[in-house]
């Protein structure tokens, strides 16, 4: 692994090579800040981490079971779950457009790997935190992410970040490098801007004009303000499955990200609760249902999450609207307040 993370020069790693200040051309793993440059300096930081300290650490455990070698792996795998941030935006930012070129494998494969690593690191925290003496255990789990992460990284490498620099075009790595600070980084971060040589991208645009409706007349700007201030984060998905719209508040409760839009439902959600969604929908579109309505607890919020078959005047099938609140400010509310109070 090591000779992976140190001789990334030989790696074929092409699609768009641009200039340096001394005129040499630089191939996007090269590239300050471009998404695969940002990936590879990301495992850069988590290969030296598992070796400089979940390895020398869980030696240490291996050798003195004790509190302190304990803590110290607990340590290390509070910061692997900064890997998070790596796995989510390969997923919700590069899947989707290897999708758009009909290659789902990493879709189907990769993001179930994610997960499981996703879970080892939590089973190995919470085995230290609360710290029975289960040596044996800490030690099959620990081993278990350290190989797991770094098969991962290998994986990435060698196929995955190949593959997309093979198909994505550079408009499509702009949008992915804007998009991802949403997410975050994990351990590090872009080592610059990337800025690539273009002309005649607003990425901002919107057209002018009104639109007329039943109940009044709005502008697009207007629209699209009153969407992004109301209270909660809709979603809006059409009649084939498709994401066309979402809001865009200034306190998304769960990360959106524009390279959705026109990706399937389906794709948008881990392999492991695709069946989920898949039953909603055939309940939506049979008519056995019109509403479906989840809560759960997400971080320091108390999430009502609602889903709403849209319907046309003849009662067709015409999407399925999402719609997500924090209703731990509306929990606490106790008498009353008037308006002229």
């Amino acid at each position: 692994m090591s000779e992976l993370i140190n001789n990334r020069e030989h790696q074929n790693y092409h699609n768009g090579p641009v200039q340096n200040n001394e005129g040499e051309h630089l191939k996007p793993a090269e590239q300050p800040g471009h998404p695969i440059h940002t990936f590879i300096r990301e495992n850069k930081a988590i290969d030296k981490h598992l070796k400089e300290e979940v390895k020398v650490h869980l030696e240490a455990f291996i050798q003195e079971d004790n509190g302190e070698n304990a803590y110290k792996l607990l340590e290390d795998c509070i910061l692997l779950l900064d890997l998070d941030k790596h796995y989510s935006r390969k997923e919700h930012l590069l899947f989707p457009y290897l999708e758009k070129y009909g290659i789902y494998g990493p879709t189907n494969n990769m993001w179930s790997i994610d997960d499981f690593i996703r879970d080892g690191i939590k089973d190995a925290k919470n085995l230290l935190e609360d710290y029975d003496g289960a040596k044996q255990k800490v030690i099959n789990a620990v081993r278990f992410i350290f190989n797991e992460i770094s098969a991962m990284i290998y994986r990435e490498e060698n196929i995955l970040f190949p593959m997309a620099l093979k198909n994505l075009t550079e408009d499509e790595w702009v949008k992915i490098a804007r998009e991802s600070e949403e997410i975050g980084f994990c351990l590090t971060g872009p080592e610059g801007e990337w800025k690539p040589v273009r002309k005649g991208i607003d990425g901002n645009a919107l057209s002018e004009g009104y639109i007329k409706m039943e109940t009044g007349i709005l502008s697009l700007k207007q629209l699209e303000l009153l969407f992004n201030h109301l209270p909660v984060d809709i979603t809006f998905i059409d009649h084939e499955d498709i994401v066309r719209y979402f809001s865009h508040g200034k306190e998304r409760i769960f990360a959106r990200t524009k390279a959705v839009l026109g990706r399937t439902v389906q794709n948008c959600h881990p392999p492991r609760s695709v069946h989920a969604v898949e039953e909603l929908l055939k309940d939506f579109k049979a008519g056995r249902k019109d509403t479906e309505d989840f809560w759960i607890k997400f971080r320091d919020k108390y999430v009502y999450i609602r889903y709403f078959a849209v319907r046309d005047e003849n009662g067709s099938y015409a999407g399925t609207l999402e719609f997500t609140q924090n209703i731990s400010p509306i929990q606490v509310i106790e008498g009353e307040k008037r308006i002229l109070s």
